[in-house]
């Protein structure tokens, strides 16, 4: 398998069978070979196994769907994904498509061996505009998130995410966020292990049936970036422990 791509769904009865379609049209125009397509229902209370299944026999490329027994979480779902992919590299993408299929060859030409999808460095890209309170909330979030985590980066919660398989697999087997700050601690890992990171501005367009909750899931996600930074500094000591406690020459 050249390219894995993980989709986590939850609920996604309606809108996820238009997304896979869209993949296996542009896999069928653009000539790729070798992609497989790894859909995680989330615990769903609708039909989207189903839909995904029924989907997945009609497109033309491989799907395989991973039913989760009870809602974990975004964060959960996709370390499933990650964990049963088979690519020589992993792209992960919502559901709705907010990053159209076609942009991944902008992750894929920034060479690095994790490339993040963002809406900051070029708001040009962003052609279907947030409501103003969550564009200023993600703005504040941002701000947290580089001064607790992940110094730098600009946009971590851009749905779109390109990994080399094996780099993919050995950070989500690290990872233990479940919900919506899984971003932050695959970041925060790769940078913990030297990995480099590129941000690389892609087309954006905003989904109205967004899961995301501001108001409700703002206080668990600062939480969670919390106990990332703990994580981060509890093992940051470890290591340098280690380091000491080696012999020399």
């Amino acid at each position: 398998m050249r390219l894995s791509v993980v989709v986590p769904a939850y609920n996604e009865e309606r809108r996820l069978p238009a997304t896979l379609a869209r993949i296996g049209e542009y896999v069928a125009s653009a000539g790729e070979t070798g992609w497989e397509i790894v859909v995680v229902d989330d615990g769903s209370a609708d039909r989207t196994a189903e839909a995904a299944r029924a989907a997945g026999s009609a497109g033309g490329i491989p799907v395989e769907v991973v039913v989760l027994p009870a809602n974990r979480g975004k964060g959960a779902a996709i370390r499933e994904g990650v964990r049963r992919s088979r690519g020589e590299r992993v792209l992960v993408s919502d559901a709705d498509l907010s990053t159209p299929i076609e942009e991944w060859t902008k992750l894929r030409d920034a060479g690095a061996p994790l490339a993040i999808g963002s809406r900051a460095i070029d708001e040009a890209t962003v052609r279907r505009r947030q409501a103003w309170y969550r564009r200023a909330l993600g703005k504040v979030f941002n701000r947290i998130v580089r001064t607790l985590s992940v110094p730098g980066i600009r946009d971590t919660q851009c749905g779109f995410k390109l990994f080399d398989g094996a780099v993919a697999r050995d950070l989500f087997a690290a990872a233990r966020i479940d919900r919506f700050a899984w971003d932050v601690e695959i970041l925060a890992i790769a940078r913990a292990r030297g990995i480099p990171i590129a941000e690389v501005p892609v087309l954006w367009f905003n989904s109205p049936e967004s899961k995301v909750s501001v108001f409700r899931d703002l206080a668990p996600t600062v939480r969670d970036l919390l106990r990332i930074r703990l994580r981060m500094r509890r093992e940051a000591k470890a290591a340098r422990r280690t380091e000491q406690a080696a012999p020399r020459g």
